[in-house]
């Protein structure tokens, strides 16, 4: 059996450079300490973080990053058009939302080409205007009450899932 020190000692002592292959795009934000927990998993999967340009997002990422090093964050002035700008260079766009055409996360595959995980706000989901710019819409299934899973959840969950993780 490893030990905690073998463990650490095995990890990466600087991030990747932005790999262009996974990316959680959490673009209409509502908690900022969502942020700050997605960008630690986009870490632990090779993937990067897709944020819009809000002026209280840069902060939640510095009060949320317990990294010891710099993690890949893009910067997105306008959602709807990064994401248009995304498929049109061969990007696939997945949304994690509730849809009639979903896919259930179990069923998800891995990323074999540069894929955008597109998360939308919490209550409202992601919106109208963007919901026409996806490829592929992934559910993930609940026993419980809730409406749905906190974003950093929900991200972690389908970030691992595309990179074969699980």
């Amino acid at each position: 059996m490893r030990t905690r020190k073998d463990l650490r000692r095995q990890r990466r002592r600087r991030p990747p450079q932005c790999l262009n292959h996974l990316y959680a795009a959490p673009l209409w934000p509502l908690h900022s300490a969502n942020l700050g927990t997605l960008l630690r998993t986009c870490d632990a999967a090779g993937a990067c973080l897709a944020v819009p340009r809000l002026p209280w997002v840069p902060e939640a990422l510095a009060r949320g990053n317990t990294l010891r090093q710099p993690a890949c964050v893009h910067w997105v002035r306008d959602p709807v058009t990064w994401l248009t700008e995304q498929r049109a260079s061969g990007a696939h766009i997945l949304g994690v939302e509730l849809a009639d055409n979903a896919i259930h996360l179990a069923d998800l595959p891995m990323a074999r080409r540069p894929t955008i995980a597109v998360l939308g706000h919490e209550s409202d989901g992601i919106p109208p205007e963007a919901l026409d710019l996806l490829d592929t819409v992934v559910e993930i299934p609940m026993i419980g009450t809730g409406a749905s899973l906190n974003v950093a959840v929900a991200g972690s969950l389908v970030l691992y899932k595309l990179a074969g993780f699980v």
